[in-house]
């Protein structure tokens, strides 16, 4: 069973806070100052931006920019990319939007600067800390619960997001009807929220990060640990399923079966609330990590849908399930060439069960995929392969 955090849930309504009055998105909007700084990427540029001031001083956040070789007219695509816990702005990142087509920035959402040129993974204990850094992250969010909510760092880590889409949008080179945005781990928590609270994005993508954090995640011990009356004090505050319901734009999510931090009925929750089109690339016991974060070629192919008119992925139009036959209807430009059933046997935590895969039957001519289920199937979910190789998956089902 999935680890529950017994809490009174509260929502950012009873702290009489909302989306719009929390985060000003009016300056928030306007394209923040930048300031020239080293460590130096070439070609790309390193920058600091003006952030919001924590606890009464100004903040700055660095961030790295680059941008692929264009026509003289040409307005290029871009994304905003967000790094996960350890991390840091990633130059070889940006690099790798850059080849690509795109426009692409990537930030230091803690107060950092890498330790060496590149944006190294890792080592963030060992990362600097510059004198006008906002405040620190990841789990040290948890701490800052009964800090005034402008100085915790979700706030000032969402807000740094709006403003690197602001700054991206005042550049001359950038089309700002195609900025999108994608984020690994906290960084998928964390474009969870900014997406939800800035509808300029025309696409958002997080991998692996996503809501209920109180309801199943690594975090339920340090949230119980905290108290209900803290625990969801930060929850309504700052858990993502507060603004996923206000999302307007496609989004896909990235995730593995066994991750270890966001585990799947709380991402299943999560990509359930915005009332958008959503797509699924769930890889049986994917890996958690930056490389494997950035890499997956369907999040650039899902860009290349909406921010390059590029061919899209498989769409999952229907999936319906009667006793052990199951089934599922689709829809593709691109030839879908193989089909998979994942299923589980398990019961228990969902960081723990033990996945399985077999073919499923293509019926190309009415675009289904079709599959009798193994004897005591508990959780099964369907992947979709087109030419490219590329994934996509149908949600996964609990079967009583």
């Amino acid at each position: 069973m999935p680890r529950t955090i017994c809490i009174l849930w509260v929502t950012t309504l009873s702290f009489g806070i909302s989306a719009r009055t929390l985060w000003d998105l009016n300056r928030l909007s306007q394209p923040p100052k930048v300031y020239v700084a080293a460590p130096r990427a070439d070609p790309l540029r390193a920058f600091f931006y003006a952030g919001l001031p924590w606890k009464g001083k100004p903040t700055r956040v660095f961030a790295f920019y680059g941008a692929p070789a264009r026509k003289s007219a040409e307005r290029l695509p871009a994304m905003v990319l967000v790094h996960g816990g350890d991390g840091t702005a990633f130059a070889d990142w940006v690099r790798l939007w850059n080849d690509r087509g795109y426009a692409a920035i990537a930030m230091d959402t803690c107060g950092s600067v890498p330790s060496k040129g590149h944006g190294e993974p890792g080592g963030a204990r060992n990362r600097p800390r510059h004198d006008f850094s906002g405040p620190p992250g990841w789990n040290a969010a948890f701490e800052q619960v009964d800090w005034p909510v402008e100085d915790q760092w979700p706030y000032h880590a969402a807000a740094d997001i709006l403003l690197a889409n602001s700054l991206l949008r005042s550049f001359p080179e950038i089309d700002p009807r195609r900025i999108g945005i994608t984020g690994i781990s906290w960084g998928g928590y964390l474009v969870s929220i900014a997406a939800s609270i800035d509808r300029r994005f025309r696409v958002a993508i997080p991998v692996y990060g996503c809501g209920f954090l109180g309801e199943d995640s690594y975090w339920v011990p340090e949230l119980t640990k905290m108290g209900s009356e803290k625990s969801g004090r930060w929850l309504g505050l700052w858990d993502p399923s507060v603004y996923l319901g206000r999302a307007k734009m496609p989004f896909l999510w990235v995730s593995g079966t066994n991750d270890f931090a966001y585990p799947m009925d709380s991402l299943q929750k999560s990509y359930r609330l915005p009332r958008t089109t959503r797509t699924l690339t769930i890889r049986v016991r994917m890996s958690h990590s930056q490389s494997d974060g950035e890499t997956p070629e369907e999040i650039h192919a899902f860009a290349d849908e909406y921010l390059k008119s590029g061919a899209p992925l498989v769409s999952i139009r229907d999936q319906r399930r009667v006793g052990r036959r199951a089934w599922a209807k689709y829809g593709s430009a691109t030839p879908v060439i193989r089909a998979e059933l994942n299923y589980t046997l398990d019961s228990g935590a969902w960081q723990q069960r033990r996945w399985q895969t077999m073919t499923a039957d293509l019926d190309h001519d009415r675009s289904t995929v079709n599959v009798t289920l193994p004897e005591g199937v508990r959780v099964y979910y369907f992947n979709l392969i087109d030419e490219r190789g590329l994934i996509v998956s149908s949600e996964n089902e609990v079967v009583p």
